[in-house]
């Protein structure tokens, strides 16, 4: 890896870091360097979570790099292409099987919350941040599937409420529209982050991914076909150690050890 991010992996939790501080933008190389690395996570069974967050104190992230853009869009062949590998690296992201938590703190704007929205938890500072889609103030709209995740996040009135009006919002209004999950004082935040990361990656991993295959996109199928969806689910854990460790564990009167 270069500068662009700074990774971690420690105790099966990748600690992923924007490192462009004070802003954190995300620039052409932290993407292609982000492409690469999700796809090696997703390959290593060690690592269980991901958390996201930024270098400094100050921003998680004011989103792309525009002045970057030009000489992305020759060097990738056509503006769709600069947009699709983003779209790509955030269904990624979302659909990998491995929970993933970012930190929302500062400035989280632009790309800079459309990541956090592909993420499954979000955890927000108390005071300072700025979270929004503010795309329309310059007179363009979310590229990287923002309308589409805070729709499917906050609902359709929230959404409209944020995007069309260029909104930045606080963190505790964040958890008050169901935005984030919670809320932690700023000198708090980062370390929440990883003490929640600690908790998931002690969980059954195989159960894990089962649930995040059931329940990520869900609202795009039917009944049935979650139903079908929680099955595999259930045939695939059925007979694991992690199912057997589980069971002993309450019969034995004792918490559970999994993923050994």
């Amino acid at each position: 890896m270069t500068e662009a991010i700074i990774v971690n992996v420690e105790n099966a939790i990748a600690t992923i870091s924007i490192n462009d501080a004070p802003m954190n933008r995300m620039s052409g190389a932290f993407m292609d360097e982000l492409e690469l690395l999700i796809d090696d996570i997703g390959a290593d069974d060690s690592i269980r979570v991901l958390v996201f967050t930024a270098e400094g104190d100050r921003n998680f992230s004011v989103g792309m790099h525009l002045k970057q853009l030009p000489d992305l869009v020759k060097k990738m062949g056509s503006p769709e292409a600069v947009f699709d590998q983003r779209l790509k690296v955030l269904a990624a992201i979302e659909n990998l099987g491995k929970p993933s938590i970012a930190t929302l703190f500062g400035y989280c704007l632009g790309g800079g919350l459309e990541l956090p929205l592909a993420c499954h938890f979000r955890l927000a500072a108390e005071e300072g941040a700025q979270i929004g889609l503010p795309e329309l103030d310059l007179g363009s709209v979310p590229a990287w599937g923002g309308s589409a995740r805070l729709t499917r996040c906050v609902g359709r009135d929230q959404a409209l409420d944020m995007i069309l009006r260029a909104k930045k919002i606080s963190g505790p209004e964040a958890l008050r529209i169901g935005l984030v999950q919670e809320v932690w004082p700023n000198q708090e935040l980062k370390q929440r982050a990883q003490d929640l990361a600690t908790e998931l990656a002690a969980m059954p991993r195989l159960a894990v991914k089962g649930m995040l295959d059931c329940i990520v996109g869900s609202e795009d199928k039917t009944l049935k076909q979650s139903l079908q969806d929680e099955r595999t689910a259930v045939e695939l854990n059925r007979g694991t150690a992690d199912s057997h460790e589980g069971i002993m564990s309450f019969l034995e009167k004792r918490k559970p050890v999994f993923n050994q």
